[in-house]
């Protein structure tokens, strides 16, 4: 099974719902990079509320492909969004299980944001009880548009089954899937609610980190464990 998704930083738990379940992991990198989506930013959970993790980029144009999208290292992007986290989760019952990883990663000098995006995701799912293969749609070089990408994507890697998220729904023909003998199935995720840091009110969709922090090693079953 196979799913083709837009390289994101630290993504929600529904993002990492389609990679436990999927044997082949395409990041799509070379489209148009989308301003004010979670490519270079996601959300977690301090005692005053949710709070963005941004960082910053140089050039950022739909002009752009993702994976030409430089990271801007005059600032110390790293340093806020760890003190960030720190003051969100120092407190978590998890802390220091994931906290060193982010520390390393984030005190880095990356170059780029996709190549960042990618190394988070691959550990990230290690962290989840899962070794997810990770695939860059530059790398091979497929070409096609819309439904006829993915039906060559999924051809390029051998894939029967493509896992498609909701929304594909709207946008994608299914005969051409059909035609191609490729079997789609649409994600079914319903975000479960967990223990979070501050407050009794649950807030949803925060990055996966939150679920970490509070719940370590039993985050894979939280995010597999309610669906339909």
């Amino acid at each position: 099974m196979l799913t083709i998704h837009q390289p994101e930083f630290l993504p929600y738990l529904g993002f990492f719902d389609r990679l436990l379940e999927a044997d082949i992991f395409v990041v799509l990198d070379d489209v148009g990079y989308e301003k004010n989506g979670f490519i270079n930013r996601n959300r977690i959970k301090l005692e005053s509320g949710p709070v963005w993790l941004t960082v910053p980029v140089l050039g950022r144009s739909p002009n752009k492909k993702i994976n030409e999208v430089l990271i801007d290292n005059s600032k110390d992007w790293g340093g806020s969004i760890l003190d960030k986290i720190k003051k969100g989760y120092r407190d978590s019952p998890y802390f220091d299980d994931y906290y060193g990883f982010l520390e390393e990663t984030l005190s880095k000098k990356w170059e780029k944001i996709a190549d960042l995006d990618a190394h988070l995701i691959k550990n990230i799912g290690g962290f989840l009880g899962k070794k997810i293969e990770i695939e860059k749609s530059s790398s091979a070089e497929i070409g096609g548009k819309k439904t006829e990408r993915l039906i060559n994507i999924c051809k390029h890697y051998k894939a029967d089954t493509y896992l498609s998220g909701p929304a594909g729904k709207d946008y994608m023909d299914m005969e051409l899937f059909k035609k191609a003998d490729i079997k789609v199935i649409f994600q079914d995720f319903m975000h479960p609610e967990y223990p979070q840091q501050f407050s009794e009110a649950f807030i949803k969709n925060m990055s996966v980190i939150d679920l970490l922090f509070n719940c370590g090693k039993s985050s894979s079953d939280i995010i597999k464990g309610k669906k339909e």
